[in-house]
Order: structure tokens, then C-alpha cells, then sequence
């Protein structure tokens, strides 16, 4: 069992490389802040300003015994998370919670959206400029649970189904998973949840889970006391006028924490 005595949340106000400063609002005084000064360069140099000093910040909070909580505007900062788990010494079994696959490679991606690829970049498939910056080591695809990914494009489905990740398109299909013994790093895209229940998403996909459905799944992997860190790809506060995407999904939160 992975023993954590105290959660330490770490708020990156950001999607992708473009300033989200509406997050801060979520920000309690005990929170870190995330929020490097970023240089005048390539998307993915800018990107990589932002996962490097994260996955300091994970290593560092686990190396005081606490669990990291990464809450960030995009998908792509589970890079900065996982480099810094491992750079403590931790080999987690990613659980990827998300409407989409994020499994694009620029042979499969329709758009060349990097928020669209991070988890085919964990697992070593396609672009990998932003997870050599921050020196992480290719995840075993074994070790990935993707549940959802409700919207997939095409190539990217195809290139799912030819791989070892574990994709459990019923998230409640969990409950019944044999799970590894291993820690568990959580990501959790709150579009995985129906557009009726958090409405304020970039990219809302229909279909999803429930509010019930996805606490019943965040109390049992809390249960079995292994997530080792959290990460949550939030709505998008600009949109979110009443407040409701985000009561939700930070209630959610809590049942997984």
C-alpha cells in the first residue's frame, strides 16, 4: 500500500503554452504555484518551460511524503507529472480518465494539436521533443488504463486498438479491472464527464459519465490507497459563467483524494 500522509497541490495556470490566469482563482494559500516565466520560442519550448519546473515540484513533494495534485488547463502537464514521479523513484500504472484518447501521432492527428497526443507521448509513440526535455522514460504501455475515450479520430483509434494499452471504454468496467499492485497515478480530464454535468469544456464530446458513476470509480481507487498522484485537465473557467463546472468536478476531486 502507498502511504500518503498529506495531499500538496500544485496549480498550473495554463493550456499548453498560453497563460490561463482565471485558474488562480482556485488557488488556497497552502497551494504552489506553477507559473514560470516563459521565453520567447517554439510552442514546444515554451511547453517544456512550463512541465520542467512541475516535475521539480512533484519530485520534491514526494520526497516530503506528501501526494502531488497537478491542476492545469491541459492534458500535456501529465509529462511534467510522470517525469517527476519517476525522477522519486516511483513507477506508477496510469489511470487516464478523458473523453478522447489522447493517442495521436502526427501520422494519425487530423489538426497536429499537441493536446491531443500527450498520452501516446508517455507510452514513447510519436512526438517526443517535450518528454526528452524533461528526461522522462518511456512508460510501458501495459502499465496504461485508458478509460473512455468516448472520441477518438480515426487513426488514432486504429493505433489504440494495435497497442497494449488497457482502454476500457465503460469507466464503470474499472470496478471490475484486476489492478496492479503497483502505485497509481490518476489523470483526470473533466470532459470525461457528460456535457449535462460539467458544461464548460473546450472540447465536450456527447455521452460521458455521470456524476454518481465517476464518484463510485474515485472512492474505489481511493480505497485501495495507491494513488501516488493526482492530475486534473480542468474546464475551461472562461466559459463556465455559473460556477457549475467547477463545483462539480473539484467535488469529484475530493472523492478521488
Amino acid at each position: 500500500m502507498f502511504k500518503i500522509m498529506q495531499n500538496h497541490f500544485i496549480l498550473t495556470p495554463f493550456f499548453l503554452d498560453e497563460p490561463l490566469p482565471e485558474l488562480k482563482d482556485l488557488a488556497k494559500p497552502d497551494w504552489e504555484i506553477n507559473q514560470p516565466q516563459l521565453p520567447d520560442a517554439a510552442q514546444q519550448t515554451r511547453m517544456s518551460a512550463v512541465h520542467q519546473p512541475l516535475a521539480q515540484k512533484v519530485k520534491r513533494t514526494i520526497e516530503a511524503g506528501k501526494r502531488p495534485v497537478n491542476i492545469a488547463g491541459d492534458c500535456c502537464t501529465s509529462i511534467g507529472v510522470l517525469a517527476g514521479l519517476q525522477k522519486a523513484g516511483i513507477d506508477p500504472t496510469v489511470v487516464w480518465f478523458d473523453a478522447h484518447g489522447d493517442f495521436n501521432t502526427w501520422e494519425t492527428t487530423p489538426s497536429g494539436f499537441f493536446g491531443g497526443m500527450p498520452l501516446a507521448m508517455l507510452v514513447g509513440r510519436g512526438e517526443q521533443t517535450m518528454c526528452n526535455a524533461v528526461n522522462l522514460r518511456t512508460l510501458p504501455e501495459k502499465q496504461v488504463i485508458l478509460t473512455d475515450a468516448r472520441e477518438l479520430d480515426p487513426g488514432e483509434a486504429e493505433l489504440l486498438k494495435t497497442s497494449r494499452v488497457n482502454h476500457l471504454p465503460a469507466v464503470d468496467s474499472l470496478l471490475e479491472f484486476p489492478l496492479a499492485d503497483n502505485p497509481f497515478y490518476i489523470h483526470f480530464d473533466t470532459d470525461v464527464l457528460s456535457p449535462d454535468v460539467a458544461p464548460a469544456q473546450n472540447f465536450p464530446a456527447p455521452g460521458g459519465a455521470s456524476f454518481s458513476e465517476l464518484r463510485n470509480i474515485f472512492q474505489y481507487l481511493a480505497g485501495t490507497g495507491r494513488v501516488c498522484a493526482v492530475s486534473m485537465s480542468t474546464w475551461n473557467p472562461k466559459l463556465d459563467k455559473d460556477g457549475k463546472s467547477q463545483q462539480v468536478c473539484m467535488e469529484l476531486l475530493n472523492f478521488l483524494l
